[in-house]
């Protein structure tokens, strides 16, 4: 399991344990929060093909499909 913290995970870089596509590696571009600040969301940009996509930031804790940097 990879330790997080949400706040400081904005401009992260993450590789993708099982590619698909052909896209490894992203990059959180967006922090989404509710109304007190807590963050709720992620956006995670792929920097191959530069799609987008929304999830909950505690699916990056998942170290079977997420792994910290890009390796």
């Amino acid at each position: 399991m990879n330790t997080l913290n949400p706040r400081k995970l904005l401009l992260s870089k993450w590789t993708a344990a099982h590619p698909q596509h052909r896209e490894k590696h992203f990059l959180v571009t967006e922090l989404y929060c509710d109304e007190e600040g807590v963050v709720l969301e992620i956006e995670l940009q792929a920097i191959l093909t530069k799609r987008n996509e929304r999830l909950p930031w505690r699916a990056l804790q998942n170290a079977d499909a997420w792994r910290m940097g890009w390796k």
